[in-house]
């Protein structure tokens, strides 16, 4: 039986570890958070319990954790183990836990997630690459994940990921200011018809997904949105379009505080 450690019991830990765990995956989830146990959620006590004969680690704690997390589990897993990196990070960050999964002869995987964990739990598109990518693919595939590989070093997926959400926060800011300006102009119902007609036949649930989402994970999708500014800057292309994004996302920061 495939074992794997699930490492952040977050938002989108959670649905893995227990979607993993229903697919028939031995699943051992990990988070030093106190929060009220989800009896759905196989949780162990201490981050070695977790990782204690994995197949694969799984890192879903955001990336302002994700290299510390990786120091502490790069001793844990045998040599020659798998180390999956999901969180949503620049490409640096992929490569710093690289060096360090590296440093204890584990294969390491970047992975981007490309789609709301949410909405679709693990059956949500990923995307691989590293030199990890094809062995997580084929550990994951049979519980039903649908997730791609690309023959590219760890930081490719993240780098890729980051140019599609030039679009997706893009887009999703341009509806905010389309249906501001629409409301001041008191006809806030007729273009979010205009829209929805635009978009097709699933465009009224993908316009409140958008809008609500970039609300709820304002601060998460900002850093994204730097980050693609980053990598913009780095390919000598222009960044107008997402320079807008960014201030759109500053101004909803400055709304709610």
């Amino acid at each position: 039986m495939t074992r794997i450690a699930v490492i952040g019991l977050g938002e989108a830990g959670r649905r893995y570890a227990v979607g993993l765990s229903r697919a028939g995956a031995e699943v051992r989830g990990y988070d030093p958070d106190p929060r009220e146990a989800d009896p759905a959620v196989p949780r162990v006590d201490t981050l070695a319990e977790a990782v204690t004969s994995a197949d694969v680690a799984i890192s879903l704690v955001g990336a302002h954790a994700a290299v510390s997390v990786a120091e502490q589990v790069a001793p844990l897993l045998e040599a020659g183990r798998l180390y999956a990196d999901l969180n949503t990070a620049a490409p640096e960050v992929k490569s710093a836990v690289e060096r360090v999964a590296g440093r204890a002869g584990l294969l390491v995987a970047d992975v981007a997630v490309l789609a709301p964990v949410t909405r679709a739990g693990i059956r949500t598109p990923l995307l691989a690459s590293g030199p990890g990518a094809d062995v997580l693919a084929g550990l994951l595939r049979p519980f039903g994940v649908p997730i791609d590989t690309i023959d590219a070093p760890v930081g490719a997926a993240a780098r890729l990921k980051i140019v599609r959400s030039i679009f997706m926060k893009g887009l999703a800011t341009l509806l905010i200011e389309t249906l501001t300006a629409a409301e001041a102009a008191d006809a806030a119902d007729w273009m979010r018809g205009q829209l929805t007609a635009e978009l097709g036949p699933d465009a009224p649930a993908l316009v409140e997904r958008l809008i609500s989402g970039t609300h709820a994970h304002r601060t998460r999708r900002e850093q994204e949105v730097r980050d693609a500014l980053d990598l913009l800057a780095e390919l000598g292309t222009p960044d107008d379009m997402t320079r807008g994004t960014l201030s759109w996302f500053e101004r909803l920061g400055r709304d709610n505080t």
